[in-house]
């Protein structure tokens, strides 16, 4: 709780490292700057992208591998192992993999959607303003599939056998079984899950800072690398204090709506 005092405070300065005679409490300064400041909406659009397209993703993925396992195969164990393993993969090892995937010059993907039509020829997809978020979103999809697949696999252990039999004696359909007896089981976990990884994705700048540094011409920077650019590179902490604060704001908005609709779903 300190730290997060400490850091709202400075929020309401101006602390520059760069100039260390110009500093003291400004008060809503940073905050009015931020409306005016297009690398702040730049970012923010960004990350609204970033974070829907990963948890997109991640999620019916996630989920499609959670109800696979809840089935029984051979080599289900192994299969289970390989799932989860980019989970255990550290973040700066796979966003290094990822970087020489998308490398036009030894990496395969550039030239096997050259090969698909996808691409006139190999290039740089990661220098490219237009494509290169997806990039750190493809590689962020592999990292996070994990997450959804483990807790979306024991809520569904949890739900008795009993109610998918019941309904596969009624004459119900794999998709009404779906939709009726799994879906309302898993939504109260749904929520929180979305609403965890969300909060974790937005925060989550590690494989764009590895991937692209937040370029080409800031197309890849997320609210999040925008703040470690301003502290750190700029050494703006007041005004990082503020974007931080507002991301903060935002994602509190965003948790207290997922926690209001997870208590809906759960009367339901």
């Amino acid at each position: 709780m300190f730290p997060l005092i400490i850091g709202i405070s400075y929020s309401f300065q101006s602390i520059e490292l760069l100039r260390p005679f110009n500093t003291g409490w400004i008060g809503l300064e940073n905050y009015l700057d931020l409306w005016s400041d297009r690398k702040v909406w730049l970012a923010l659009e960004n990350t609204f992208w970033w974070t829907f397209l990963s948890i997109s993703f991640q999620f019916t993925l996630g989920l499609g591998l959670a109800m696979l396992l809840n089935t029984h195969f051979y080599g289900r164990r192994l299969f289970q192992a390989l799932v989860f393993l980019p989970w255990a993969v550290p973040t700066f090892l796979s966003a290094l993999t990822w970087s020489w995937l998308f490398n036009p010059v030894i990496g395969p993907l550039p030239h096997w959607m050259a090969g698909l039509g996808i691409l006139s020829e190999p290039y740089n997809i990661l220098g490219d303003p237009d494509l290169a978020l997806w990039g750190p979103i493809v590689a962020n999809i592999w990292f996070g599939i994990p997450f959804f697949a483990i807790t979306l696999l024991a809520a569904l252990q949890s739900i008795p056998s009993e109610l998918y039999e019941a309904a596969a004696i009624d004459g119900a359909s794999p998709w009404q079984s779906f939709t009726k007896i799994t879906l309302p089981f898993l939504a109260p976990m749904i929520a929180i899950t979305v609403m965890l990884r969300t909060i974790w994705i937005a925060n989550f700048a590690d494989l764009i800072f590895v991937m692209t540094g937040g370029g080409p011409a800031n197309s890849t920077q997320i609210v999040s690398s925008y703040i470690f650019t301003t502290a750190f590179r700029k050494l703006d902490f007041g005004y990082a204090s503020a974007i931080a604060v507002a991301l903060l704001v935002l994602l509190m908005m965003y948790a207290v709506f997922l926690l209001w609709l997870r208590k809906k779903l759960v009367k339901v």
